[in-house]
């Protein structure tokens, strides 16, 4: 038995507060700082120093102060001269005069007294200063001691520049103490003072904070508004940014169109349609729809919302698209695989005049890189567009460089991205980290630790993609143990995991069916404060239905919901994955037919889905549904309805369908279609059928397929084709304890006991042990596990006394133990009935009707990993006659649906 841990989330921790005394900060908390009001002018109290020495204070040795004297004299006759023209490049002189010497103290000194004038651009001065090796905190220890000591007062502007400064060094103190002052006088209603303060707390105290700060302004104007939203959005308050954008229509207040293009690309970043298309009635309503970075940024978010329709009507509704605009549409198009479509766009972008550049190549190679492993062929189209950038001269631009790597990476050509990077004069670490991971993800580790090793020597730092990219390749190869290695790697070097990071180490332990690891990680992963996103729900779910864990699964529908996942398509096919592996076929089916964009992942689940419940025309259905929809089956598609077919009997359907592979839809059949066929006939009784179709295939018979046909010889108990079928899985898979056990189970149903000591000693002398067979069943949050032969249950004297009861109700129903399951020489058929009596099945049921809740109307569910056997099959009919009740068995190859004496698979299996 194991422990189910109940799925939820941790909130992560909250940052350190920069005021350890006094976490919850209100703006008016530090009034007490002593000021004083000097007109208009701001007055700051006496700080300490904030660098151990006054660096701007001039020594003899630095500068030489007859160098000096000409400068401070011409500094004394501007300040005695009245404004002119002349004033602001002699000003600008000035400064760069003071900080060529090395006096940066009177430079800023210079720069502080004469912004006030608009005398010189205060970026300029700040970039020339630290260029001339100024700290920034030399400037506010300037402004302190002219305030301090020279009892100069300053006004907005500087105040203004001054705030600045401090969120830049996070100089938290010295900003609290001006806005203490600013409250004082009433200065704090100036609106370059009030964005001032506004991104002071943001940078210095969170955006929490601020957001505080702002309700306590004064009449915010419009440009206080727009700095506010763009501030959330930033700092990812999504809500409170929108509830800001309406906030302001509620007043006479405009949003800009900046703001409204940084609304539009988050609205495409959360999947919020409904948010954007508001925002683009905001749009109609105020005319901003000749502005052409609002139409693009309509563009892609409805692009990312997957309406490329819409995305097309905003396109066309500009009168003289710019490249830009050009380069959004096409990229639209190319990112959702309708590469036609965006090449006919580059056509007419170079027919309207508008040359293509960079940007509109990077935008074709991406979609070729992001759509080649889904659609085969595209390689071809991709080399030619390299061909065309090389004619182009556009081959050194390192982000055209980058896209050509990415998409030979994407397309598993590492020898042509090698090449590409090899050849670029300038990589950036984009470059490096698309080559690192495609090895990685490759499996060749040790190529992608050689790159990492060369990106270091060459100055380039790994940033966490870096990192993230080979977590994911260890994990997705098996290699658990080197993904750890690197994350504790990413720790070390001073950063922290995020969610990718777990999300890359929890789904490589699912796709490798370590679906418990997993699970493990993702418990890790909430002890370290990191919050799931969809991608990590879509990996979880994926966990819970290899498993079977329906409950756990429902908490995360639920989470998905609370959180908006539900129409990501990936999470909607987890969930209906999930629900169908769970033994839930009706939610499964639910969730499907709330799924709006329904890609063909989500149809083909759907369809696997009702196959493994033996409702084959069902999946039929779907499949008709589908191609209604205008979307085209692939292999999987194919996989699934021959799957459907071959657990419904439908030998004229499957045929059918099979047949119309090549003919109506150019897919070639794979080995899996050609086992689906050898299984369906067999099934069916017809193994002469299903052994001349492997004889006359084009493909080679594999073990799949031979294993097909014995499990239908088995069935059927033809002895003389499973024994054909036996001696090439001998061959084929020599190791593979199972077909040894299936040929046991033959002989000993044929009485045949010699060839079963026989097979046993072939197995004994090649060191061949039979697999271990369990059945479970879940009790509230933890997992009761039955072994065939191995530790027994904690209530096993309990279970095996209400068995014997419930044996003897179902034998009054007309049971009959059916000893040609029983695979041992036993005396009697006493003997047989107690052997059929510990399989794992049966304990697994008993113990679930043990302790289910007389008023519950839930089914008994239990998970086999084995096929069950024709004798537990009859008794679990028996039994949901004798309590009433429904049991879902999923055994190694379907779902079982036991109700009222039937199953749902109408005894074909």
């Amino acid at each position: 038995m194991y422990e189910l841990r109940p799925f939820h989330h941790h909130p992560r921790p909250p940052p350190s507060h920069p005021n350890p005394q006094n976490s919850k900060l209100r703006t008016h908390s530090h009034a007490s700082v002593s000021l004083s009001q000097v007109s208009t002018t701001l007055e700051v109290a006496p700080h300490p120093p904030l660098l151990q020495s006054s660096s701007f204070q001039l020594s003899a040795s630095t500068t030489d102060a007859r160098s000096v004297v000409p400068i401070r004299a011409r500094h004394a006759q501007m300040i005695k001269s009245p404004k002119n023209s002349d004033s602001e490049p002699k000003a600008r002189a000035l400064v760069t005069s003071y900080l060529e010497l090395g006096d940066r103290g009177s430079a800023v000194v210079g720069f502080l007294l004469g912004l006030e004038g608009n005398y010189t651009s205060w970026i300029s001065f700040l970039e020339e200063f630290e260029s001339s090796g100024g700290d920034l905190r030399e400037i506010l220890e300037v402004f302190l001691d002219l305030k301090c000591r020279g009892g100069v007062g300053f006004g907005s502007r500087v105040v203004t520049l001054i705030l600045k400064i401090c969120a830049s060094v996070h100089h938290s103190w010295m900003g609290l103490g001006i806005h203490a002052g600013l409250i004082k006088m009433g200065l704090d209603s100036d609106v370059y003072i009030s964005c001032a303060l506004l991104g002071f707390y943001r940078w210095c105290f969170g955006v929490g904070i601020a957001n505080q700060v702002l309700n306590e302004l004064s009449e915010p104007d419009d440009r206080l508004w727009n700095q506010a939203i763009i501030m959330n959005l930033e700092g990812g308050e999504f809500s409170q940014a929108l509830g800001l954008f309406r906030a302001m229509q509620l007043g006479p207040w405009k949003t800009s169109p900046r703001t409204i293009v940084k609304l539009l690309q988050a609205c495409g970043k959360e999947g919020a349609l409904d948010k954007g298309k508001q925002i683009h009635g905001y749009v109609l309503k105020h005319g901003l729809e000749s502005n052409s970075f609002v139409c693009n940024s309509l563009v892609t978010m409805y692009s990312r919302n997957h309406k490329l329709d819409l995305a097309t009507r905003a396109f066309d509704w500009m009168e003289d698209p710019s490249s830009s605009s050009w380069n959004s549409i096409i990229s639209s198009h190319a990112l959702h695989g309708h590469l036609s479509d965006a090449w006919n766009l580059f056509h007419e972008m170079e027919f309207s005049g508008t040359k293509p550049d960079t940007i509109t190549w990077n935008c074709l190679l991406s979609g070729h890189a992001l759509h080649a492993v889904i659609e085969l062929g595209l390689l071809t189209a991709g080399k030619e567009i390299h061909g065309y950038v090389m004619r182009n001269e556009h081959e050194f631009d390192v982000y055209v460089g980058t896209s050509l790597v990415d998409m030979y990476v994407k397309n598993d050509y590492m020898s042509s991205a090698q090449a590409v990077f090899d050849n670029m004069k300038n990589k950036n670490i984009f470059a490096w980290n698309a080559l690192i991971s495609g090895y990685s993800f490759q499996g060749q580790f040790q190529d992608a630790e050689r790159l990492l090793a060369q990106m270091e020597e060459e100055g380039v730092q790994p940033d966490l993609v870096t990192w993230n990219g080979l977590v994911a390749g260890y994990s997705m190869h098996g290699k658990n143990d080197e993904a750890l290695a690197v994350i504790d790697d990413i720790k070390s070097s001073g950063s922290n995991p995020n969610v990718v990071t777990w999300t890359s180490l929890i789904s490589g332990s699912s796709q490798q069916g370590n679906y418990r690891k997993s699970l493990k990680h993702f418990i890790q992963m909430q002890r370290e404060g990191i919050l799931p996103n969809s991608a990590t729900i879509s990996c979880l779910l994926r966990s819970f239905a290899g498993l079977s864990l329906l409950q756990n699964g429902k908490e995360a529908h639920c989470f998905s919901i609370r959180n908006g996942y539900t129409d990501d398509a990936f999470i909607a096919t987890a969930l209906i994955d999930m629900y169908s592996k769970s033994g839930d076929i009706k939610s499964a089916y639910a969730v499907f037919r709330k799924t709006k964009n329904k890609t063909v992942p989500c149809w083909n689940c759907m369809m696997m889905g009702f196959a493994n419940y033996g409702l084959g025309t069902e999946v039929i259905s779907v499949f008709n549904e589908m191609q209604g929809s205008g979307l085209l089956p692939d292999a999987i598609s194919f996989t699934a309805v021959l799957s459907g077919c071959k657990n419904s009997g439908l030998v004229s359907e499957g045929w059918k369908y099979f047949d119309s592979m090549s003919k109506a839809f150019s897919i070639e059949p794979t080995t899996e279609h050609y086992s689906c066929m050898v299984d369906l006939l067999g099934r069916a009784g017809y193994l002469d059928e299903a052994w001349d179709f492997i004889q006359t295939m084009p493909l080679k018979p594999d073990a799949s397929m031979w294993g097909a046909f014995l499990g239908s010889c088995r069935i059927h108990r033809n002895l003389e084709y499973a024994e054909i079928a036996a001696k090439q899985l001998y061959e084929l898979e020599p190791r593979n304890s199972a077909n040894y056990v299936v040929m046991m189970s033959l002989y000993a149903m044929s009485n045949r006991w010699g060839d079963v000591d026989r097979i046993k000693d072939v197995m004994y002398n090649e060191g061949l042990k039979p697999g271990p067979i369990w059945s479970w069943t879940q009790i509230d949050d933890r997992a009761h596990v039955f072994y065939a032969g191995g530790k027994p249950h904690e209530d096993e004297g309990e279970i095996y006394f209400e068995l014997y009861q419930l044996v003897s109700e179902i034998k009054e129903l007309g049971y009959v133990a059916d000893m040609a399951c029983v695979h041992q020489q036993v005396d009697d058929d006493a003997e047989g009935e107690k052997l059929l009596l510990s399989h794992t099945e049966k304990l697994a049921i008993t113990y679930g009707l043990m302790k289910r809740r007389s008023s519950s109307s839930a089914p008994i569910r239990v998970i086999k990993n084995t096929r069950t056997c024709s004798d537990c099959h009859t008794a679990a009919k028996f039994i949901s006659i004798a309590r009433g009740c429904e049991i879902l068995l999923k055994d190694g190859i379907r779902f079982h649906h036991f109700k009222a004496g039937k199953c749902s698979c109408n005894d074909y299996w």
